[in-house]
């Protein structure tokens, strides 16, 4: 018998949100990590919040609601209300009961800049790598390095001149002509007027020079796992110096007198002296890639990378697995949308990409923690 596509519409359901989930569904893990971290975190959000006045979104559901931004490559707060409203899965996992309202974007983006502008995103990243079923996943000993350009949300036009003599006179529509070929700009004379903390650069010879910032992350090497994220003002010595200080952060002293030795995976852009020397009072062994070209003159360059290092079998092994931080940088520019950043402002930029650095360890653990169960 041919059944009726004629449906009735239910007044009451008898099954709960959470029934509805699968029980082997990936994000069940992800939001059990995730929740005993929040509430770790407890202390921090009482800083940032008021003691009285009217409730506001709680920031665990803020926190939840962002990291499904990124897993989802939804592209703006407005299209994930949107989702929200109707995705069971969506509400499951951020705490939203099936009737509570959805918030408006807008008040939903102003609760989310205050926890960037208080730099959540770094304490909650430092409470997933510290969750006992993560941190067993984490190497002590080895790590790499690396860092990629995120491009500044702001347009070549808005480079100007600090003194102001380039301005241009409004035009019609608001979107005024700029011609700058053949004229020479630098971060000393000019800057951002939409987002001065944005700086012109480029990483190799023959790139167009772009406003970008530098992201940096410092990876542990058995599983491809962030430790560190960081986002920094492009510069020359921006990645070495990142690099330092996200050693500095992360470093296992262990309860130790003296630090525990170990290893730093690197490209060619870390094969400076300064940088190596650096390394190896911290008793870290240089694990990087030799920039060893020919200058104009036929001349070998000099490389702070020698025998001490390279004679050793875990060298070659370093120079393979840290290949595989570009994959960290590869989910976050693609799948998480960070290929550009959507805000202007070192601080709230920088929490945003930590926040994403979050959310590619939280999507690896699902897989991760499977195999090792």
């Amino acid at each position: 018998m041919r059944g009726s596509d004629h449906g009735t519409v239910e007044l009451f359901s008898y099954v709960s949100i959470e029934e509805r989930v699968p029980e082997r569904h990936p994000l069940r893990l992800i939001r059990e990590v995730v929740n005993d971290c929040l509430g770790a975190m407890s202390a921090e959000f009482a800083c940032i919040y008021a003691d009285g006045g009217r409730p506001s979104i709680p920031p665990e559901r803020l926190i939840r609601a962002l990291l499904l931004q990124a897993f989802y490559s939804i592209r703006s707060e407005r299209q994930l209300m949107e989702q929200m409203a109707f995705n069971l899965l969506y509400r499951w996992f951020v705490g939203l009961g099936p009737d509570e309202r959805v918030w408006d974007a807008s008040t939903f983006s102003k609760n989310r800049d205050r926890l960037l502008e208080a730099d959540i995103a770094s304490v909650l990243l430092a409470q997933i790598v510290a969750h006992p079923r993560v941190k067993r996943l984490l190497s002590k000993d080895h790590f790499s390095v690396d860092g990629t350009m995120i491009d500044a949300f702001a347009s070549m036009k808005s480079f100007r001149r600090k003194d102001g003599s380039d301005d241009d006179p409004d035009a019609p529509g608001g979107n005024g002509t700029r011609s700058f070929r053949g004229e020479t700009r630098s971060n000393a004379t000019h800057e951002s007027t939409t987002d001065p903390d944005a700086r012109l650069f480029k990483k190799a010879s023959g790139q167009a020079s772009r406003l970008c910032y530098l992201g940096h992350v410092l990876m542990e090497n058995r599983n491809g796992l962030v430790v560190q994220a960081e986002l920094t003002r492009a510069s020359g010595t921006a990645e070495c110096a990142a690099a330092l200080a996200m050693i500095d952060r992360h470093r296992p002293y262990e309860g130790r007198s003296s630090p525990r030795r170990i290893t730093l995976g690197g490209d060619k852009l870390f094969d400076n002296q300064g940088f190596i020397g650096a390394l190896r009072q911290r008793k870290v062994t240089p694990h990087i890639a030799v920039q060893g070209y020919r200058t104009k003159t036929g001349k070998t360059r000099k490389t702070a990378i020698d025998g001490r290092t390279t004679r050793h079998a875990g060298y070659g092994l370093s120079q393979t697995v840290r290949k595989r931080v570009e994959e960290v940088f590869g989910w976050a520019k693609s799948s998480a949308g960070k290929a550009q950043t959507k805000f202007r402002g070192l601080q709230r930029a920088g929490s945003d990409f930590v926040l994403t650095a979050t959310a590619y360890n939280l999507v690896r653990l699902p897989k991760l923690l499977g195999a090792s169960a």
